[in-house]
């Protein structure tokens, strides 16, 4: 017992001072990024009017991005369409950039994670502000979909990131015992990432982070949707950056219609895609020119499965919350209800109630649940899936309600709808909405309810719920899709361990994560000698040019000795191996006596 006492001591003396060193402050620098033209009161007058879409031209033929806030049309300034020669540029400047930033330690990477955390979280009212401007979304769901998952992602960096780069040293095997094998992670070089317009915060710093923290650089394109906020958050990284002494130029937004996305596919290294499925198509296509690896994250139509055991109140809440999530035009989040027929009345009864409290309107007002769509003609789009699905059956039960609008803006808003009756023959279950819209159907057993998740093109994400945790985790299992919820619904996107993405039509790859930190990298196999210069590896006499009469007798016989299921079987052809060995020294000591 006396022995072990001063190992005692030791580890609770080593617990105290890491807990002690958790209490003292990081030294952290503040960072200061010009916030005039994108606060409200210091607008610009001219910058003020309300916007007019042009009518009747294609969006490439513009030389500009016109930005304008969705819920009130308010104009908010213009940034360049690019050209194809002004994006090889600035990705020629990137890739001078990363040559430097490559051979960066963990140390100064940390840092630079640590000033950005700092500053989100003392601006989260201005980013959460910028986000709901740019885009129509509550203050509440930009500080969901975009704060915390970002800071959710840093904070993960910062405790594993160096670990999962550093190098992982894998089994050598039986016939390259005398070997040591690893696998080592190198930087890319400059990824190119073309993002959506749902989440403008979290989609360009969760690649940029990734990225950046493996040693590469980024050059990435803002949605033409979500453009004026992107280049906002561009300052905040640029400002970090160059706190903790970066290259210029080792991150880059670029702003352009479809033209200026080519031109980045055809010139990066690795490119990461959000979007849809017919797009992702499109940068597949040109990235196979040059042969350059994708990941892409493209649409969802995620299934939300209820069975008969739940509590239905909750798992109502929860429904909305799924249906609704990012302003309900956000994101590709539950479109698809499938709800055991004993608490179907019940769930929908539930949901209804919810959904009339739901008010949609100006979403910096704060009296909202809801904003605008981002996109024009998008609510006419949601309108045409739900005639689609009244003409074959369908009923509308609940809808939410319209706060003050405004003259010229109607368009840009879609009340919440609840809709039963619903079935496979309708767009609305087939076709991805980026809506509000809570289509219910009924099913059965729950055999019935995975085939009917699985009958879908699309596969990125699914939520079960149960009173039983092990019924809900064998439904989930049984789903085709990258990512899945057990009593939740995108819980896992909290998790940023754990990679994310889809199958089928929800594309391939994945991001966040390690997986997702990893292929940033080029993962490089490296074996050497374990014992050098003690032991080096030398071709069997056997088998040297030129080979012997026995090379392939010796060569079967050490297969044998190696992998022979049976021990006997494989000492046998050991002593084989061994006998031919000492014959070929043998004979060729001889041969050199008789010279």
């Amino acid at each position: 017992m006396a022995f072990w006492w001063p190992l005692i001591v030791l580890a609770l003396a080593y617990g105290l001072c890491r807990f002690l060193f958790m209490l003292i402050p990081v030294n952290v620098p503040s960072i200061d990024v010009d916030v005039s033209d994108v606060t409200e009161g210091n607008q610009a007058q001219e910058n003020s009017f309300i916007y007019i879409p042009p009518r009747g031209r294609t969006q490439q033929s513009e030389t500009k991005v016109q930005c304008y806030e969705p819920a009130t049309m308010k104009y908010l300034g213009y940034f360049p369409a690019l050209s194809p020669s002004e994006v090889e540029e600035r990705v020629a400047l990137a890739k001078k950039a990363q040559t430097v930033w490559a051979k960066s330690s963990f140390k100064q990477r940390r840092q630079f994670l640590r000033i950005l955390l700092k500053y989100i979280l003392e601006h989260q009212q201005l980013i959460c502000e910028v986000s709901s401007r740019d885009t129509g979304k509550t203050m509440v769901d930009a500080s969901l979909g975009e704060i915390m998952t970002t800071c959710e992602k840093i904070t993960w960096l910062l405790s594993e990131g160096e670990r999962w780069l550093k190098p992982e040293y894998r089994s050598s095997g039986r016939s390259m015992i005398h070997k040591k094998a690893k696998v080592e992670f190198h930087p890319l070089g400059v990824i190119g990432a073309i993002v959506s317009w749902n989440y403008p915060f979290h989609n360009v710093f969760n690649p940029m982070l990734a990225a950046l923290f493996s040693g590469n650089g980024i050059v990435i394109k803002v949605s033409e949707h979500a453009s004026w906020s992107g280049c906002f958050y561009f300052r905040i990284i640029q400002a970090a950056l160059a706190a903790v002494g970066a290259p210029d130029n080792l991150v880059d937004v670029i702003t352009g219609f479809a033209e200026t996305g080519e031109a980045l596919v055809s010139s990066v290294d690795k490119v990461i895609f959000v979007g849809s499925p017919g797009v992702g198509k499109k940068i597949m296509r040109n990235a196979a020119k040059n042969l350059v690896p994708v990941t892409l994250e493209l649409g969802g139509k995620d299934a939300f499965i209820v069975c008969e055991d739940v509590d239905v109140p909750h798992v109502a809440q929860v429904a909305v919350r799924a249906a609704l999530q990012s302003s309900g035009q956000n994101c590709a989040g539950a479109e698809r209800f499938y709800v055991h027929r004993d608490v179907y009345a019940s769930f929908v009864t539930q949901v209804s109630q919810i959904v009339k409290s739901v008010s949609a309107g100006p979403p910096l007002t704060g009296r909202y649940d809801m904003g605008a769509l981002c996109m024009q003609e998008h609510s006419e789009r949601l309108q045409n899936l739900v005639n689609d699905a009244l003409e074959k059956g369908a009923e509308i039960v609940a809808r939410g309600s319209f706060g003050h609008l405004g003259e010229g803006a109607v368009d840009q808003f879609f009340p919440p709808t609840v809709i039963v009756n619903v079935d496979h023959t309708m767009k609305l279950m087939q076709e991805e909405a980026f809506g509000p819209i809570l289509p219910i159907m009924k099913f059965s057993t729950d055999q019935e309810a995975i085939k009917l998740a699985n009958d879908s093109r699309y596969g990125l994400g699914c939520a079960v719920f149960s009173g039983s945790q092990r019924r809900a985790r064998e439904i989930a299992s049984q789903i085709h899709t990258g990512v899945a919820a057990v009593n939740d619904f995108a819980s896992s996107y909290m998790c940023q361990s754990l990679p994310f993405g889809g199958v089928k039509d929800s594309g391939f790859g994945r991001f966040a994560g390690i997986e997702g930190l990893r292929a940033c990298c080029l993962v490089k196999s490296v074996v050497e000698d374990r014992w050098w210069p003690y032991v080096k590896t030398k071709i069997p006499k056997p088998i040297q040019y030129p080979v012997s009469e026995g090379g392939f007798e010796f060569q079967e016989s050490l297969v044998e000795a190696l992998y022979a299921l049976n021990i006997w079987d494989r000492l046998q052809a050991l002593v084989t191996v061994l006998k031919a060995l000492s014959e070929q020294n043998s004979g060729s000591g001889t041969s050199k006596r008789s010279d």
